[in-house]
């Protein structure tokens, strides 16, 4: 497989070729030194921009060669047909095939394009769309169904055909669905009920449970209020965190595990505020922003055991204080290096740290404006 930066090169020429204006964005590019190459290829990252400014962008970490490479706004060149470029505000990211699936949460869309070039294959249109998960050749899309910032109607998950990107069925589920995880041919659904609150009502506060095979939700299981994060660990445990509501319940994770019966339930629960988490062998490695009266914010990471479920360190990086808004994170697969995507100040170009496995800064760049979500490419 060709190497992705050559694809930007080639991309270029192209589209100089087809255009005869001067408005067709560059990607721009920044080299961070030496490294090992491994089979996992790259990253994507999804960088939301301002809602309404439509400034999402496509950025790729290529880690294919002796040397690592950032690529910011990568999608305008790649597709110089679309006229709106990427979208407004960026809500997930990930592959699933030879396919790269990107949510475009205020567009109300779900762009999808090749993995190994970024090239737009089309579209399909989900109202208020939020996170993606995948199985049997479906892509499951989470959607708040109302408008954006709009009156709270029951949540829904569409489900797509990877081949034909059609709509093929829809199940309603909680107010205002976020992440999902299939475990054993059950999609659990976090839902978070956030609109409720606008409208005086409390948050949801329970995880939908919708048997694929007959793509109906089954049953809900109550967990804590305004459900967020939702992963999966490799033995089948479900991993959701809580954000709380703002008052008498504060932001905690909670593990789902199947009882005696092969039922999943709510088991157990970590006092560790949780914004994102990426696993690491049989360890959860998260991050978190907790607030004061003020509403400053104080960011922590730590190290969950899914074995045990106790928490094991409170040091994933040993020296954050660079990091100015914590909003993304990623563990490296094979080596193990950990990346956290910095927001700043919501309205500059963010950041990409990388640290070693052991927590130790490696390198640091500037990405597109409010980086929050990624996936790894790997070479085939």
């Amino acid at each position: 497989m060709r190497k992705l930066g050559r694809w930007f090169l080639l991309t270029l020429l192209l589209a100089a070729a087809c255009r005869t204006d001067d408005d067709i964005v560059q990607p721009t590019t920044d080299d961070l030194g030496h490294q090992t190459a491994t089979a996992v290829a790259g990253m994507y990252v999804l960088c939301e921009g301002n809602m309404g400014s439509n400034k999402a962008t496509l950025d790729y970490l290529d880690l294919n060669g002796d040397t690592a490479r950032y690529w910011k706004n990568i999608f305008p060149s790649r597709n110089p047909q679309q006229v709106m470029m990427l979208g407004d505000v960026g809500n997930d990211c990930k592959i699933y095939g030879s396919r790269l699936w990107l949510v475009i949460n205020c567009s109300n869309k779900v762009e999808v394009c090749t993995a190994d070039s970024a090239f737009s294959l089309g579209h399909v249109d989900v109202p208020n769309c939020r996170f993606l998960a995948f199985d049997g050749g479906n892509a499951y899309v989470s959607s708040y169904v109302g408008p954006v910032n709009g009156n709270s109607v029951m949540g829904s998950v569409y489900r797509i055909d990877t081949l034909t990107l059609r709509v093929t069925g829809q199940v309603s589920v909680g107010y205002q669905p976020e992440e999902m995880a299939i475990v054993d041919g059950k999609l659990y659904v976090a839902n978070s009920g956030g609109y409720e609150v606008i409208q005086g009502r409390d948050y949801d506060r329970t995880v939908s449970v919708v048997d694929l095979q007959t793509f109906r939700e089954e049953r809900r299981i109550d967990v804590a209020p305004n459900l967020f994060r939702l992963r999966a660990d490799r033995h089948g445990q479900l991993w959701v965190s809580s954000r709380g509501d703002y008052g008498g319940s504060t932001s905690r994770l909670y593990r789902l595990r199947k009882n005696a019966q092969g039922i999943m339930e709510k088991a157990d629960s970590v006092d560790v505020a949780v914004s994102d988490m990426a696993f690491r062998g049989d360890s959860l490695c998260f991050m978190g922003t907790t607030y004061d009266e003020r509403w400053r914010q104080t960011h922590c990471f730590g190290v969950i055991s899914t074995s045990t479920g106790r928490l094991l360190s409170t040091q994933l990086v040993k020296d954050p204080s660079p990091i100015e808004t914590a909003y993304g994170l990623m563990i490296h697969p094979l080596t193990g290096d950990i990346y956290v995507m910095d927001a700043t100040n919501y309205v500059s170009s963010g950041r990409l740290f990388c640290f070693d496995a052991e927590g130790n800064l490696k390198w640091k760049t500037l990405t597109g404006d409010i980086p929050g979500h990624a996936c790894w490419r790997f070479e085939h």
